[in-house]
């Protein structure tokens, strides 16, 4: 007898405007129902694929990453020129409505949601006679993405056909299942047993004989809906004539019967519809991640006692057939850099050309050190490259050396910007312009062995050129190795109030003028602010009649809304990068990962930051200006020429007159650097490290302050911490300092 189950269809909140549950949620219901595994099939991506594989080896439990995907119908013999009756009987739901006339509601319905059929597609493991399943799922992704529209994407028998093979191996990488809402289950549910068979075959005749798999699904629904008993016998007995194994799914949508209210919300927005029965997807409140008990007696009511155990035997058997290892398929914990010969090394192994590279570098960056100085130099880099060596990133210093001498090489300014300042590899490299050993500044903050992730450099340019560089950068390595970084729009409280008020039958008028009384907060916060913030509760926002609007908002705090370009972020990767993450265009044109800056550093991805700054394109503007129009070429890197200790210029800021200067123009940083009155360029430093959150909120400003002016004497809480906090008036305020405070006390 089966005693374990396994849910094969399941949707997260990453399913955009469709599943209500987090991964994590999901998969904790999973364990506490002691199932040993769980599938995530989001719609249309894999977005929160990496989450999931978290959550799932943390949890214990196995997982199965698949996609669920609209599909175009397949052609049969006699439907090659489908007439407008066939079309509108295969609309929506495989629903014809009333009178046989599809409905065209105003805001939108099938205007922007065909309701095509979908199919669920499954990565099969790395065992014996499976292909690389999860890379297949990538590229299938991928294809389906940019066959279409950006942001409906419909795959195709074709598309499936194309990625269920490993081209490697041979062997099926992909399991497809033929569910309710696929084009068979709708001829099915039709009652057209005649055409669910010609279907069928067509599937059979299209894919492996491996990848084809009937799913059947029982919402307990009247007849006549998608998931009712009579279509989930019925696609049973049809596995059975066919000899298709069939697997049982509860077509997941939330962890908890109670979020059902919450999908016909998001039903209702996801079409710009009113909150209406004939335009939910559902029925019931089923849907739900069901226990084992649950799943097993439901199998037994519906096929009886013999067809139920091999029905839940063939579902467990699927499952283990799809069981991913994340670290070997999705490659999290490994780190997945571009190839030697991507970055021109020469055949010299990375190691060796950085070492050389830097080396070769001392004397044009240090000419005027002594010999004790210089010597410090070496034995610092040769720390460094230590470090880098152990840690195996020699590739990862190259790739953004490379990609800085590209941008350089356009023209175009460029400058490092964060922890990245402290490595002497950098500075040697060209990537920072920083001298670490002139400011004290530490590789350990940047780059560690007590850290296991990539280190993270940021790197600005001008913000009128960051897409021709985007576009550069794509073009040197490759559209097989780059692709931009995406994060998730989540729901926060205008969003919530604007889509729950149009689903509920507000007026528009109120629901802008309810969504814009609200602070830009967190969509669960939202009573509580009413009953904290005066204005609020003037404002009559307790009344009883929104009592449902806000109790529907904040169900959907957090949950994903649609996917955007990250405004910065870059992934450079080797020739494998999209086989470990799917890609879609995004509306400028870039290609766009499935996972956002915190996933990719997960699955060991280089992510570059490339940040547009306006000041970088002023400044090469005034350069290009004084050029043009005084003959005289400016070289803003040469202290010779701009010099860091010009005393007009420090009489300028300490005037408090910025506007218009990077970091130092808003009225916190002029009333700060008033009070501060900076001598020299490390005073900077401390001014714009001073003036951050954390800072700020412990009052760390004015012990400086008072220090530096001479009201109070500095203090230290000993005296050994005296050489790293007197620069700082004895107030830690740099990273770096911390890192010594701790290094003299620990040891």
């Amino acid at each position: 007898m089966t005693t374990d189950f396994v849910h094969l269809h399941v949707a997260s909140g990453f399913s955009m405007q469709y599943g209500v549950s987090t991964p994590a949620t999901l998969v904790d219901r999973a364990a506490q129902w002691g199932q040993p595994a769980l599938a995530l099939t989001d719609r249309d991506g894999l977005y929160g694929a990496v989450r999931f594989a978290q959550a799932a080896q943390a949890a214990g439990i196995g997982a199965v990453h698949g996609v669920d995907l609209a599909c175009r119908p397949v052609l049969l013999a006699d439907q090659r020129r489908p007439s407008a009756a066939r079309r509108v009987a295969d609309g929506p739901g495989g629903q014809s409505g009333s009178g046989g006339a599809p409905r065209t509601p105003v805001r939108g319905g099938a205007q922007v949601d065909e309701r095509l059929p979908r199919v669920t597609v499954l990565a099969r493991g790395s065992g014996i006679g499976a292909g690389r399943g999860w890379a297949r799922l990538c590229r299938l992704v991928t294809a389906t993405h940019l066959a279409g529209e950006r942001g409906t994407p419909v795959t195709s028998l074709d598309l499936l056909a194309e990625h269920a093979l490993d081209p490697d191996t041979g062997h099926t990488a992909l399991r497809v299942l033929l569910g309710p809402d696929s084009d068979v289950g709708r001829a099915v549910l039709r009652r057209r047993h005649g055409e669910a068979r010609a279907r069928l075959q067509a599937w059979q005749a299209g894919l492996p004989r491996a990848a084809v798999v009937l799913e059947t699904t029982w919402h307990e629904g009247p007849s006549g809906t998608v998931g009712s008993r009579s279509q989930a016998r019925a696609l049973v007995e049809l596995a059975d004539e066919a000899g298709v194994p069939v697997v049982l799914t509860g077509a997941v949508r939330y962890a908890d019967p109670s979020g059902a209210a919450t999908a016909d919300v998001l039903d209702a927005a996801r079409r710009l519809v009113a909150l209406d029965t004939r335009h939910l997807d559902r029925v019931t409140t089923s849907g739900h991640l069901a226990s084992t008990e649950q799943m097993t007696a439901l199998a037994h009511r519906l096929v009886g006692s013999d067809r139920a155990e091999q029905l839940l035997a063939d579902t467990r058997r699927v499952a283990d057939d799809t069981l991913q290892d994340p670290r070997h398929d999705l490659g999290i914990g490994s780190v997945q850099l571009p190839e030697p010969a991507v970055l021109d090394l020469g055949g010299v192994a990375p190691g060796r050309a950085l070492a050389e590279r830097t080396r070769a570098a001392v004397a044009a960056r240090y000419p005027d050190r002594s010999g004790d100085r210089l010597r410090a130099v070496h034995e610092r880099l040769d720390d460094e490259l230590a470090v880098v060596a152990d840690l195996g990133y020699a590739s990862y210093f190259l790739t953004v050396s490379t990609v800085t001498d590209l941008i350089r090489e356009m023209g175009g300014r460029v400058a490092a910007r964060g922890s990245g300042a402290g490595s002497l590899i950098n500075y040697l490299l060209g990537i920072s312009g920083v001298d670490p050993i002139r400011y004290d500044l530490l590789m350990e903050r940047f780059c560690s062995p007590l850290r296991a992730a990539l280190p993270d450099i940021d790197i600005d340019v001008e913000s009128d050129r960051r897409t021709a560089i985007y576009e550069r950068v794509l073009d040197r390595f490759g559209g097989e190795r780059v692709t931009c970084v995406s994060m998730m729009d989540t729901y926060q409280v205008r969003h919530a109030i604007r889509d729950v008020g149009a689903a509920l039958g507000l007026p528009p008028t109120e629901i802008d003028a309810i969504a814009k009384a609200f602070p830009h907060i967190r969509a669960r916060d939202a009573r509580n602010a009413i009953d904290e913030l005066p204005e609020l509760r003037a404002s009559g926002l307790a009344a009883p009649r929104l009592a449902t609007l806000f109790e529907l908002v904040e169900r959907l705090d957090g949950l994903p809304r649609h996917i955007a370009l990250h405004p910065c972020g870059m992934v450079l990767s080797n020739s494998s990068l999209l086989d470990r993450t799917p890609v879609e265009a995004s509306w400028l044109g870039f290609p766009m990962s499935h996972f956002d800056k915190d996933d990719v550093e997960t699955m060991g991805l280089l992510k570059l930051d490339v940040l547009g700054i306006r000041m970088q394109s002023a400044m090469a503007h005034a350069v290009a200006e004084v050029e043009r129009v005084d003959q005289v070429h400016i070289d803003l890197d040469d202290q010779a020429q701009v010099p860091l200790d010009d005393e007009a210029t420090f009489r300028l800021i300490r005037s408090t007159h910025t506007l218009g200067c990077f970091q130092i123009e808003s009225p916190g940083q002029r009333e700060l650097i008033g009070k501060f009155g900076p001598q020299r360029f490390e005073d900077l430093i401390i001014d714009i490290s001073l003036f951050r959150p954390g800072p700020v909120k412990s009052d760390m400003i004015t012990p400086f302050l008072r220090a530096r002016g001479g009201w109070d004497q500095a203090r230290y809480l000993h005296p050994s911490l005296v050489p790293a906090l007197a620069e700082t008036e004895g107030v830690v305020v740099f990273h770096e300092q911390v890192l010594q405070i701790v290094s003299v006390t620990a040891g």
